[in-house]
């Protein structure tokens, strides 16, 4: 099969597109033919950074049809549509992946926007409802509102009662954001977002804040009311996460930590997830798509998708 590999960490350009052996069915898992692969912020920071074998596949994220089941696995069959999270191996034409893991598509849900929304979508459902426990009439600030996270947790906030800060860069995108659900959108470039943040509320602070950036933090805490909560999940900005917690502590603000790729597989999360799709098909939530890519150009894909700050999510196809 066709796959995106790399040999060394490095910038985009050492992804190469080179036949490697197809995967293994084992038997807990589904071998999917993959139709759409959504890079994952985690793609980029591993590719970047994380040492790996001779021709590794990296990739969290992608949908596609089953074309083959492992002998144990007895709620998943051949020729059904899934998408599916993985901690590698969505960069192929191919993969193997435990079926636990996969999601069956909804009729009306298209395979790329299936593939980005289990990671963007439920991590954001995660960080707003289960940790965040944003209430209606509460005000949620959510940094890189624009990222697939954001997008994602701007729709569920709004539809949770909520009154919706965003902050992204670029007043370009403040309608699509608006039209999303954000009663505010604060431009990170123009406008200090602290004291935008304070200004929207009266001083007070905002009760809850989802921080996917991680050297953002500082002003996430900032922004806070007394008795606020952050909610910080990835680390998209690529810097220390090294916080003062002198003051959350005397303002008694609580302070969350997101890891998702060790929850997927609970049924709480697993269920969750499929609600979304159901929600996805029946266009109660709106899964966008920036660009989609052939993934015989990766190389060029991680780089728009690092570079060119996209509003949402970049796909690839085989």
């Amino acid at each position: 099969m066709k796959a995106a590999v790399y040999d060394n960490p490095g910038p985009p350009t050492v992804l190469r597109y080179a036949d490697v052996p197809d995967p293994v069915c084992g038997p807990q898992d589904v071998l999917i033919a993959v139709e759409a692969i959504s890079i994952e912020g985690g793609d980029l920071i591993n590719r970047r950074s994380t040492p790996q074998r001779s021709s590794w596949i990296v990739g969290y994220a992608a949908a596609g049809t089953i074309v083959a089941v492992g002998e144990n696995v007895r709620d998943r069959s051949v020729g059904q549509r899934v998408t599916a999270f993985d901690m590698q191996g969505s960069h192929a034409e191919l993969w193997s992946v435990p079926a636990s893991r996969t999601w069956l598509i909804p009729n009306d849900v298209g395979t790329v926007q299936a593939a980005a929304l289990p990671i963007s979508f439920g991590t954001a459902r995660h960080c707003v409802i289960t940790k965040g426990r944003l209430n209606e009439g509460e005000t949620v600030l959510i940094q890189a509102a624009a990222g697939g996270v954001g997008l994602a947790a701007i729709q569920l906030a709004r539809q949770a009662g909520a009154t919706v800060v965003a902050v992204a860069g670029g007043r370009e995108r403040q309608a699509r954001l608006t039209a999303l659900g954000a009663a505010h959108v604060i431009d990170r470039f123009e406008q200090d977002v602290v004291g935008e943040a304070r200004r929207l509320t009266d001083g007070r602070g905002v009760d809850l804040v989802i921080d996917p950036v991680g050297s953002t933090l500082q002003a996430s805490l900032s922004a806070l009311a007394v008795e606020g909560r952050l909610v910080f999940v990835g680390n998209a900005g690529g810097g220390g996460l090294d916080v003062d917690l002198w003051s959350p502590m005397q303002n008694n603000q609580t302070l969350h930590g997101v890891f998702m790729g060790s929850l997927f597989e609970r049924p709480a999360v697993h269920r969750t997830v499929d609600e979304l799709l159901e929600a996805t098909g029946e266009r109660r939530l709106d899964v966008v798509i920036d660009q989609v890519f052939p993934l015989r150009e990766a190389a060029r894909a991680h780089e728009y998708a690092e570079t060119a700050k996209p509003l949402g999510r970049v796909v690839m196809t085989p």
